[in-house]
């Protein structure tokens, strides 16, 4: 945990939530609000996304995890979900050039089965920089389901059995954890979702078991540094008990 000032209200420190996860939302509506194509709406969020990396990093987050594209989202139309990968694709060209400057890892979670093989290519590339540095963590989760990690996981583990390596009494809920795309990452204790909507959509359906949530209204290009504060804020204002009972 670290700590930080909340610029929002007081000068009192706050307790910093070592995994924050967002859902990016909103993306879409605030291009149509402006008469703006879908895509101006993603490239804005793009950015909204680099300037909140940067502010977690300084107060002391260790990891932000973040809902990018979902394996839903294909059902859009193949303008909109090629601009969004060319975006993916120029983010990390990007991140290569400054990782080793910055010494922070990058890292993609979610099935790269139908990502092409030059998005994947550079992922790989994220990846081997990522080992070479300790500290902050960013993860982007592409082509990512909550339902669709499990079943993954839960294929891994039935291969394991069917192999002879284990059997099914021995899995557990570490040895499951191991299984998923977030291998080796603490559960998010802050789930954030601006835009208005007030549902999960399918993201990080297990790790999310104990995580305080925060609802917005603000669309995502419009996410500030205030409002993370302030998110950061009622989760301090929160009694996590963890099915324990208060004292």
């Amino acid at each position: 945990m670290g700590m930080f000032k909340n610029k929002t209200k007081t000068c009192k420190a706050q307790t910093v939530p070592r995994h924050i996860a967002i859902i990016m939302d909103g993306n879409g509506r605030w291009a149509t609000k402006r008469g703006l194509p879908r895509t101006a709406g993603h490239a804005a969020g793009s950015e909204t996304f680099r300037r909140i990396a940067t502010y977690c990093r300084a107060i002391g987050v260790e990891y932000l995890t973040v809902y990018a594209f979902s394996t839903e989202n294909w059902k859009r139309s193949a303008e909109e979900v090629g601009a969004i990968m060319q975006l993916f694709e120029k983010y990390l060209h990007e991140a290569i050039d400054t990782m080793a400057n910055d010494h922070i890892r990058l890292k993609i979670l979610g099935d790269m089965s139908r990502i092409s093989p030059e998005l994947r290519a550079l992922i790989a590339k994220t990846d081997e920089i990522s080992t070479h540095y300790d500290g902050f963590q960013a993860n982007i989760c592409i082509n990512y389901g909550g339902r669709d990690e499990i079943v993954h996981a839960a294929k891994a583990f039935a291969a394991r059995c069917a192999s002879g390596e284990c059997s099914p009494d021995e899995l557990t809920e570490d040895m499951f954890s191991d299984l998923l795309y977030t291998a080796g990452l603490p559960d998010p204790e802050l789930i954030i979702r601006p835009s208005g909507e007030v549902r999960v959509s399918n993201f990080l359906l297990w790790q999310s078991a104990y995580s305080e949530y925060y609802f917005t209204d603000v669309l995502w290009p419009d996410f500030d540094e205030k409002e993370l504060d302030r998110a950061i804020s009622a989760f301090n204002r929160r009694d996590r008990r963890f099915g324990g009972v208060k004292k």
